[in-house]
């Protein structure tokens, strides 16, 4: 059902849009087929999906900003269906963009490409996290530290936690029956952040752009990932 949302609110990013539109649509979406938004009230969290523009990280809140050509936009949706939670989200171009913005969101879908290449048998949460780390610095960006991928499943949020740099922190090893949410956040300029005055909205400190992907994964038998969210880029 996450994919379908994703592919439903997708055409949504346009010119004009308020944020708070988006978000309606994803309530009304999401409830309409037996699903809840498990963002909406997750330790007060207002909306039902986060609305992240530009230099906005994650947790953006939808509202009253319209959206305007050249802005990138970054839905992250997630679904609770019967108890079991699934995580998603994508950057998106507002019309036309930059090339550096262009690039700053391929490059990052490629992150997310390249962490789950690096799961297979025998592999360790590191492994996931220097595969993002070592494209996004090859390209001269930032890494988002504060903020990481994580477990889901029967919870939003469950162990491990999957940081997009190698980390000093806990590297369990990678085993069948895993569900993981994998999410590289990935900025323009240094990976500083801070959170505003909302208590929620993650940006970058020098105020450059940000993009985010993320995909809830499950690894099967054999130690390879089965992706259980998709989405596609628009034309």
């Amino acid at each position: 059902m996450l994919s379908e949302l994703i592919a439903h609110i997708t055409p949504m990013v346009k010119s004009g849009v308020t944020t708070g539109e988006i978000d309606t649509e994803t309530r009304a979406f999401t409830e309409a087929r037996g699903g809840r938004p498990w963002f909406l009230n997750y330790d007060g969290y207002p909306g039902s999906l986060c609305v992240s523009v530009n230099e906005e990280v994650i947790h953006g809140i939808p509202g009253k900003r319209r959206l305007v050509e050249g802005d990138i936009v970054g839905l992250d949706c997630g679904i609770d269906l019967g108890g079991y939670f699934s995580d998603s989200a994508i950057t998106l171009p507002v019309g036309k963009v930059s090339e550096e913005a262009d690039k700053l969101m391929r490059v990052t879908r490629e992150c997310l490409v390249k962490g789950i290449e690096a799961i297979k048998s025998g592999a360790r949460i590191h492994d996931i996290s220097r595969a993002v780390f070592a494209l996004a610095t090859a390209n001269g960006y930032g890494v988002v530290r504060q903020y990481c991928g994580h477990g889901v499943g029967l919870e939003a949020h469950e162990d491990p936690q999957i940081p997009n740099y190698v980390s000093p922190g806990p590297n369990p090893r990678l085993v069948p029956g895993m569900v993981l949410a994998i999410e590289p956040m990935i900025n323009l300029g240094k990976g500083d952040v801070k959170v505003l005055d909302d208590d929620w909205t993650v940006v970058t400190l020098d105020k450059k752009i940000s993009a985010h992907y993320e995909h809830t994964l499950a690894i099967m038998p054999d130690g390879t990932p089965e992706v259980l969210t998709s989405w596609k880029m628009p034309s």
